[in-house]
């Protein structure tokens, strides 16, 4: 099989090799195990306490543990950095119109890996690593986090598809697990 980076994907045969599926036996297996103990609670898919909450991909973070929220709670949004894209937007529109949500939190969080680097620096290590350039895409990097999130968090406030909606921005602090409201 091809594994050149530099052909694009829709060009390259599809994947035939069962390492792809192997790269997930772990996963599987602990699903199979939690579905021998899963009781469907019922939940409706609309957000229980009216809530929408935006925050970075970052593993340590776990949304409902740190608000203090259960499953069907809120509509959860993980992005790098947290930052409020256009399919950010989207999701919230759809959240708000069609699935409860009526107010917004915007979390980031402390040692960030999206305020370590520049759009330029990943771009540059992207290149290194695989060859291929990737100047097409927008990183949304942070080097003022505090702006950062006063920007996200007045994107989704100047929405008019989110019209007067409550919304917030903080900070979580991954070695407290504290949340700082610094945009309210």
């Amino acid at each position: 099989m091809d594994s050149n980076p530099n052909v694009p994907a829709a060009d390259r045969p599809p994947s035939t090799d069962s390492t792809a599926r192997g790269a997930f036996d772990d996963v599987l297996a602990a699903n199979t195990a939690y579905q021998r103990t899963f009781s469907d609670p019922g939940l409706p898919g609309r957000a229980g306490k009216g809530l929408a909450v935006l925050t970075c991909m970052d593993s340590r973070i776990d949304p409902l543990g740190m608000l203090g929220l259960r499953p069907g709670d809120a509509k959860i949004l993980r992005t790098a950095g947290a930052r409020v894209t256009d399919d950010v937007l989207r999701s919230l529109v759809l959240a708000h119109h069609l699935l409860g949500v009526e107010r917004v939190m915007v979390i980031a969080h402390t040692d960030c890996g999206m305020a370590k680097a520049d759009d330029e620096t990943v771009h540059d290590a992207i290149r290194r690593r695989t060859g291929m350039d990737s100047r097409s895409m927008d990183f949304h990097t942070i080097a003022d986090q505090k702006r950062a999130l006063e920007h996200d968090v007045q994107r989704v406030r100047s929405s008019p598809y989110l019209p007067s909606m409550p919304v917030v921005g903080g900070v979580y602090d991954v070695r407290t697990g504290a949340v700082l409201l610094t945009v309210t």
